[in-house]
């Protein structure tokens, strides 16, 4: 089987850290669970050993890792159109349109955007993801618009995953919020984990939570809304919409963190957001290959605009 294999030298013993752990903060592109795997497989050695996963790495140690040649894809190509920024033979960054979902899950295996990608990249997308998701550095929810970037080897893929988990991009959105922000802008800093009793959502929660940090800035003040500009410092599962829904004024549109002030909105307006008013405009990262500062912008999307004619003071 071909594959490739990569070592690591253990500069200082950690005692109190399991090999896994400490795998997952070299190799940020990679899940927790898959190194797991690796190791179960006897692709992970220590000193040409195999160790269990709660190992704790020592000075000195050499660390190698064999990385299988992926499996094919059990995801299928379809000939879905991809509305592309910019794209080479290391990556391509997508304009991600409301409505489509980024890889294959429960209940959507088809019609997802990494069905779009296997059909346009031709198997020329990063391994990494795992079978289900090629080439995915990062995600968009389902409903939220704007630029994704996806790899096409595993060298971008690594590259491009350690700019996000060391916070090097900028990621700058755009959202129509309900109510109208007073304050010029400012920063939420407020912990999220997963809610307690809503498990497929998130919830501010200081004493469990993981660190988030987003910043703001207000661009307009609208009849019962806000148009926002926010930068992810952090990346947290549904960060802008916990921590908008944390302000007190949740995204337009969005039933799962903002039902009531959703209703609020349409009862003041008459209008009705047809999703999430969230969108993803711009992002900077440095190249992995050539190391050059690259921005990719994507235009707001139509039913933003639709959203400020109605929503603008004397027009609705």
């Amino acid at each position: 089987m071909s594959g490739r294999t990569d070592k690591v030298t253990v500069e200082q013993s950690r005692p109190g850290q399991r090999l896994d752990t400490y795998l997952r903060s070299v190799f940020q592109a990679v899940s927790r669970g898959a190194i797991q795997r690796l190791i179960e497989e006897g692709h992970i050695k220590v000193n040409g050993v195999v160790v269990k996963p709660t190992h704790s790495p020592r000075a000195g140690e050499e660390i190698s890792v064999y990385w299988p040649e992926p499996r094919p894809a059990q995801a299928q190509p379809e000939d879905i159109p991809l509305n592309i920024i910019y794209e080479d033979d290391d990556l391509v960054v997508l304009n991600k349109a409301p409505g489509i979902v980024v890889h294959p899950a429960a209940g959507n295996e088809e019609h997802t955007l990494v069905n779009a990608l296997l059909h346009h990249c031709r198997g020329k997308l990063s391994g990494i993801g795992g079978v289900s998701r090629p080439g995915i550095v990062h995600r968009l929810d389902k409903d939220t618009s704007g630029c994704l970037v996806v790899a096409k080897n595993d060298v971008s893929h690594t590259s491009l995953a350690a700019q996000f988990a060391g916070r090097s991009l900028e990621k700058i959105y755009l959202a129509i919020l309900c109510g109208v922000i007073s304050r010029p802008g400012g920063d939420i800093r407020a912990a999220i984990a997963r809610h307690a009793t809503h498990r497929k959502r998130m919830a501010v929660t200081e004493d469990l939570g993981r660190q988030a940090w987003t910043s703001y800035r207000v661009i307009e003040r609208l009849h019962g809304a806000t148009l926002v500009e926010a930068i992810l410092h952090t990346g947290r599962t549904h960060q802008i919409r916990v921590h908008f829904q944390h302000l007190g004024y949740p995204v337009a549109g969005d039933d799962t963190y903002g039902k009531r002030e959703n209703t609020r909105l349409k009862e003041l307006t008459r209008y009705a957001a047809p999703r999430q008013l969230l969108h993803a405009q711009k992002i900077t990262f440095q190249h992995p290959r050539t190391g050059k500062k690259m921005s990719c912008e994507a235009p707001w999307p139509s039913d933003f605009q639709t959203a400020l004619q109605a929503l603008r003071p004397g027009t609705s």
